[in-house]
């Protein structure tokens, strides 16, 4: 077993002076692995890659790009912090990365070692916080699991026997005829409640696969809450294209952030799904004074559902529960003095506001 307990870092560039330059600056504080291409890369992270906190690469190397081996890590190792070193002002691709949430840190060569230094540990950092972060959203999606296990079958039961009270009831008629009533209230709640222990589910699970989501958030801005979720947020690399951000006037949420970023995150959700339904998908997020604005361009909400939606459970629309979603969250926002509002043209888009309550809508600092 290896009682080397020094954080590990991956330098990858095919110079090999500058392999041996990095390791001899950084060998004393960190175990250092070195590769000469991005292929020679892969084949180190296949095989430990569990073993690596830190990743440094060149951008330009003969075979293959830098921006190539921060992608794949990116999909295949989420956990390992990135860090790109350039001499070239290869601006769009540059700015692709950083805004795709790819890099870390961006360095330029000739590197100045003070401030890699500070960059390595400032990674190291990071990336134990988000492996404290993961292990503690897997303890708490085993939780839920194990919850959902629970639950599951007895509040489909009772959603099942109180449908079937009902159409006995509403059968039979007269007096029955609030027995039937009662029991299709309970055939909706049980619904609800499965659906919000499901939608719990995913987003831990969502929350899990992701290497930088917040385990627990602090009061802060709806600008800072935006740029976490989507940093965060297990998006492709088309989604995150798709996803525009306008920023208006700041607001801080000192209320219930956990809630508000659980609440943005399903509706973020919901419009990656509608908006991926067509041939060019656009999702535009606006931040205004005191509320956030998502609005995608999908197909938008039929106009017999949209004016119930959140109102009662039993009104949310189809049978696949989609429209449960928007009513656990509506009734969220109104835990704590918010709102939820929905505007769709059916066939075109639909805008998502979250409204948030007077007293948090100070101007953040």
């Amino acid at each position: 077993m290896d009682s080397d307990s020094r954080a590990s870092v991956l330098y990858v560039d095919d110079e090999v002076l500058a392999c041996k330059y990095f390791e001899r600056a950084f060998a004393v504080r960190y175990r250092v692995l070195t590769a000469q291409s991005v292929d020679a890369a892969l084949a180190l992270l296949a095989d430990g890659a569990a073993h690596i906190d830190v990743l440094v690469t060149d951008y330009r190397m003969p075979d293959r790009l830098g921006s190539e081996l921060l992608q794949e890590v990116a999909q295949r190792h989420p956990h390992i912090v990135c860090m790109l070193v350039t001499a070239y002002a290869d601006k769009d691709v540059l700015l692709e990365l950083i805004n795709g949430g790819t890099v870390f840190r961006l360095l330029e060569k000739p590197l100045d070692m003070a401030a890699m230094q500070t960059a390595l540990q400032l990674a190291v950092q990071t990336g134990r916080e988000r492996a404290a972060r993961r292990q503690g959203l897997v303890a708490m999606e085993e939780s839920l699991a194990f919850l959902a296990h629970e639950l599951n079958t007895p509040l489909a039961a009772i959603a099942n026997f109180a449908r079937g009270i009902e159409r006995r009831a509403r059968s039979v008629g007269g007096p029955q005829a609030e027995i039937g009533e009662a029991a299709a209230l309970m055939h909706d709640n049980a619904r609800y409640c499965l659906s919000v222990l499901a939608s719990f589910v995913d987003t831990v699970r969502l929350a899990s696969a992701a290497p930088g989501m917040q385990g627990g958030r602090r009061a802060g801005s709806a600008r800072q809450l935006l740029a976490g979720l989507l940093d965060s947020y297990p998006l492709s690399a088309a989604q995150r294209a798709a996803i525009t951000v306008e920023d208006g006037d700041d607001f801080a949420i000192a209320e219930s952030p956990n809630c508000v970023a659980l609440i943005l995150s399903s509706v973020l959700g919901n419009a990656l799904r509608s908006a991926g339904e067509q041939p060019q998908a656009a999702i535009g997020i606006r931040i205004g004074a005191g509320h956030i604005e998502v609005r995608d361009n999908g197909a938008g909400i039929a106009p017999d559902i949209v004016a119930q939606l959140l109102i009662d459970p039993v009104n949310a629309g189809s049978s696949d529960g989609k429209g449960w979603g928007m009513v656990f969250c509506h009734r969220m926002m109104q835990s704590f003095g918010g709102s939820l509002d929905i505007a769709t043209e059916f066939g075109s888009s639909t805008t998502v506001t979250l409204n948030f309550p007077v007293h948090i809508r100070n101007e953040h600092d």
